[in-house]
C-alpha cells in the first residue's frame, strides 16, 4: 500500500465550481496508471474480503473499471459494470445518483436476485453513488458480501454506511486542506 499510500499525496487536486476534486490514476485514469500502484490497491482489497462469499464482482463505470478487471481476473470472478446508459435488457434497474458535481442516471444490468455481489469502487465522495447502487442492488434482490472503496474523502463516513444499512471497508482515508490530499490513517 505504499505505492498507493504516496501516489495520492502527490494527486493534484483542482476546483469544480466549489468542489476540491483530487485528480489520480485510479481515481481518473490520469496521469497513465501505474500496474504497481494498481496491484497494492488489488492486494489489499483482497486481504480485506473473504473470497469465498461472492460469486460476482459489481463496479461503476467509469474508474472501477481498472480495479474491477484486476480483481476479476485474480480471482477468477466475472464481473458486471454498473453503466451510464441504458441498454434496454431484461432485468435492468435504472438508479438516479447525485455527486458532489453531478447528477444522472446508472443502469444495472447482469445481476439477479440469486446472486451475491462483491461491490467495488474507487472513490467515495458525497456518497451519492454509493447509496443509489446499494440502493439498485436491493431492488434487484441480490445479496452484497461486501462494499470495498479504494479512497474515502467523505467526512462522516457512517452516515453512508447508516443509510446503506452495511460497513464500508476503505483503502485510503483522505482529506483535501489548502489544496493538497492528506492522508489521515
Amino acid at each position: 500500500m505504499k505505492r498507493l499510500r504516496e501516489s495520492l499525496e502527490n494527486a493534484p487536486v483542482i476546483m469544480k465550481g466549489s468542489y476540491p476534486y483530487f485528480i489520480h490514476p485510479l481515481t481518473d485514469g490520469i496521469p497513465e496508471i501505474n500496474p504497481a500502484v494498481l496491484k497494492d490497491a488489488v492486494n489489499e482489497i483482497i486481504k480485506r474480503i473473504d473470497i469465498d462469499a461472492f460469486d460476482k464482482i459489481l463496479t461503476v463505470e467509469a474508474m472501477g473499471l481498472p480495479i474491477g478487471v484486476a480483481l476479476s481476473m485474480v480471482l477468477e470472478k466475472p464481473m458486471t459494470v454498473v453503466r451510464k446508459r441504458a441498454y434496454g435488457l431484461p432485468g435492468e434497474v435504472e438508479i438516479v445518483q447525485h455527486t458532489g458535481y453531478s447528477s444522472g442516471k446508472l443502469y444495472i444490468n447482469s445481476i439477479s436476485k440469486d446472486d451475491t455481489v462483491l461491490l467495488v469502487d474507487d472513490v467515495l465522495s458525497t456518497g451519492g453513488t454509493m447509496e443509489a447502487v446499494v440502493d439498485g442492488i436491493k431492488k434487484v434482490g441480490a445479496k452484497i458480501s461486501d462494499i470495498v472503496v479504494i479512497v474515502n474523502k467523505h467526512k462522516n463516513l457512517e452516515d453512508v454506511e447508516r443509510k446503506i444499512g452495511m460497513k464500508i471497508k476503505t483503502l485510503v482515508n483522505i482529506e483535501i486542506r489548502d489544496g493538497k490530499v492528506h492522508i489521515l490513517d
